[in-house]
């Protein structure tokens, strides 16, 4: 597995990371020791989890929007922290992995303080690798936020500060704020990035480069949707992320994107490849990506994920996902 290096204090990722998001909301814990001993078996050593992700917490997302529960695996809250921290207690291996987790907002330095150490407390360590913002939180005032994040980066407990979902302007004007005030800058970025999610060329990817920031996207199959399992007006197929949170229906449900799938599958009949391969090829070999994370519930995701990273590309796949790109 490929290897990069990230921030100042050089948090070694591999290029291919595990978005943990499922763990006691899609899948029960042992089928997560099971994707997490086999996802460390082929060279995954990052794992992407938050204090947001939980079985717990999708069903009371469900409740707010009067479905019924019973949607996800379990309903343990801050499930994915949890089981994550269990099986590295179980393994030894926290030497080994690259951990990052994500506050989910009032990134006051009191708040992001108390946030971490409960976050800490569930992973069972004494620090993380790798600490974000998971979305840009407009109630707290940024230089606030960059404090917060500069004090918990110096306390030794957190070894890179980033972010989550922060476009190109507020990314902007953290590192700013960083640098004039010369306090540790947010080194990585997590954004959404697939085929038909690519907002993040125009700026953001350039901006990232100017400044040695890393993007570790997410987000590289749409939830699924680039793996051809929904259809205009079609029912979301059970325990998948779309019935499990339906908002995702508004972010990908476009004409535009369901042309693109249908190219992605005349492309997959033709070359013989997977939509789901494909499609992952495609993020694979972007430039100004770092690392990508996938979320998986079996091996299968996870060979392909790997796959698409390591194994050559025939002329054939090459030219059809140039032209797939122009037109998506």
């Amino acid at each position: 597995m490929q290897k990069v290096k990230i921030g100042s204090a050089g948090v070694e990722i591999s290029r291919i990371g595990l978005g943990c998001v499922t763990f006691g909301r899609e899948i029960d814990e042992a089928q997560s020791y099971r994707v997490l001993d086999y996802a460390f078996s082929r060279g995954i050593n990052l794992l992407d989890t938050a204090e947001g992700y939980g079985g717990g917490q999708a069903e009371a997302y469900r409740r707010t929007k009067g479905l019924t529960a019973g949607g996800s695996a379990g309903s343990e809250m801050h499930s994915s922290e949890k089981i994550i921290g269990r099986w590295l207690r179980s393994t030894g291996l926290r030497g080994q992995i690259a951990l990052q987790t994500k506050i989910s907002r009032n990134f006051r330095p009191a708040h992001v303080r108390e946030a971490l150490e409960a976050s800490l407390d569930r992973l069972q360590t004494d620090y993380v690798d790798m600490y974000l913002f998971h979305s840009y939180d407009s109630g707290t005032p940024l230089e606030q936020a960059i404090e917060a994040m500069a004090e918990v980066v110096q306390s030794g407990k957190v070894r890179v500060g980033g972010c989550s979902n922060f476009n190109a302007a507020q990314l902007r004007e953290a590192d700013q704020i960083a640098r004039e005030r010369k306090l540790p800058r947010l080194e990585t970025i997590q954004p959404v990035y697939n085929l038909v999610r690519r907002e993040i060329e125009d700026e953001l990817l350039p901006f990232c480069s100017a400044r040695n920031i890393a993007p570790v996207i997410y987000s590289p199959l749409g939830a699924g949707f680039l793996a051809g399992k929904y259809a205009p007006g079609g029912a979301f197929p059970k325990g998948s992320r779309f019935d499990i949170i339906p908002d995702h229906a508004d972010e990908y449900f476009s004409e535009r994107n369901f042309r693109t799938v249908e190219r992605l599958k005349s492309l997959s009949d033709r070359t013989g490849w997977s939509m789901v391969r494909l499609a992952m090829t495609w993020v694979a070999h972007r430039p100004g990506v770092a690392g990508i994370l996938i979320g998986a519930r079996h091996a299968e995701h996870i060979d392909n994920a790997v796959d698409a990273l390591d194994m050559p590309i025939p002329a054939e796949v090459a030219d059809g996902l140039r032209s797939l790109e122009s037109a998506a």
